[in-house]
Formats: structure tokens, sequence, C-alpha cells
């Protein structure tokens, strides 16, 4: 059972949030917050596996909380949830420790997928966020493409499919049904390609998938 903790300022955004994940047999809500500070002590209290967290609030917000709760022994794996496609708090949040960023048209199912992944310890980010971040660092014409391509020579062919992938935003699930491996595979790889480039995150493959011009 992953145990969630949902942090938004808006009540009805919380009691939405909390019947949807209520309805998947594998999330259990453990608790709720209104605000960053509150999220950092309803966290240690009740010792979340994964927490959505809106990141606009008042006193401390999501960013504040999400760097706060890295620095627990056993920080729980934060999942930002905002109503912005893109701005500097995508690249804000991940450096943070952030490991999804979703907005909040998302579906139910995509959210729930979300909090898996990031249980599981998975990244996941929306594609619209990927497509806009990448348009932003990663511009076709990036001078780093040379670098790109010298960087990924130490891959297998598998393991560049893969970053390929990675870049398109794809979760572990569409990228093993993509390349017809089981999910354990894909980690296993996904893992592999981040040791190799020595790169800390899916965001950062990403980008550096754009730039060897895997990705179109």
């Amino acid at each position: 059972m992953i145990r969630l903790l949902i942090v938004d300022d808006e009540w009805m955004v919380r009691a939405m949030l909390r019947t949807i994940m209520a309805a998947y047999d594998d999330i259990e809500v453990v608790g709720e917050a209104e605000d960053g500070e509150h999220a950092v002590r309803e966290a240690r209290a009740t010792g979340p596996d994964v927490v959505l967290m809106d990141i606009r609030m008042p006193r401390a917000d999501g960013l504040a909380a999400t760097a706060a709760l890295a620095r627990f022994p056993d920080p729980p794996k934060v999942v930002v949830l905002t109503t912005f496609d893109f701005d500097e708090y995508v690249e804000t949040a991940l450096r943070h420790g952030a490991v999804g960023f979703l907005l909040k048209d998302a579906t139910a199912d995509q959210m729930a997928s979300a909090v898996r992944s990031a249980a599981a310890g998975d990244a996941m980010l929306s594609p619209r966020v990927t497509r806009r971040l990448l348009h932003r660092f990663a511009e076709p014409s990036s001078p780093h493409r040379g670098d790109a391509l010298r960087r990924i020579e130490v891959l297998t062919d598998k393991e560049r499919e893969v970053l390929a992938a990675v870049g398109e935003g794809l979760p572990n699930s569409d990228i093993g049904r993509r390349l017809h491996l089981s999910e354990a595979t894909v980690k296993s790889h996904v893992s592999r390609v981040l040791a190799k480039l020595q790169l800390t995150n899916r965001v950062q493959a990403a980008i550096l998938a754009h730039h060897a011009g895997l990705v179109r």
C-alpha cells in the first residue's frame, strides 16, 4: 500500500484529490496539509511514501517544503502538482528533490501512475511539461550537440532506445510496451543510462537525448 500525503492550499482541491486517490486500492491517503509548513509537520507525523505537492501556497510554498522534505533521513518522494504549464518552477522543484511534475488537468489515472512511479523510485513528468522543458533548454540547434553525441557513445543500442523514450517523457511502463521489455528491465536500463552518462535524473537525460538528436 502506498501512503500518500496531499498538499494544497484549497480545501476543495484537497477533497477532490483525496476522493480520486481513495478510489485506487493500492493508495492510502494518510494526511492532508494546506501549506508548506504544515506539509513538513504532517509528513513527519504520518511518514508518507509519496507527497502530492502544490507549488504556490501561503507561508511556505511547495518548493520550500520539497527542499525540507528532501532533508528527512528517509525522505518521501515528491510529485509536484501545478496549474502552470511551464515556468521556472519545473527546474527549481526538480533541483530541490521532486521526482515528478504533473499539471492539475492530468487525468485520475495519470495522477495515480505518477504516485506509483514515485513510490517505485522512478521519476514521472507530464509529457507536455517535458516538451516545454526541452523547448526552452534544448533547442535542436544547440551548440551542445557534438558533446552530447560523444557522451552517448558509451551506450548500447538498446540503452539509446531507452534514452530516446525517456527524452519523450514516457514512464517506464510505456517504454516497456514500446520496446517489448518488462518494467523491471526498463528500470535497470534507465539506471544504467543515468550511471553511464553521470546524470542524476530523467530530466537531465531527456535534455541530453534532445541535444543528441534522439528526440524529433
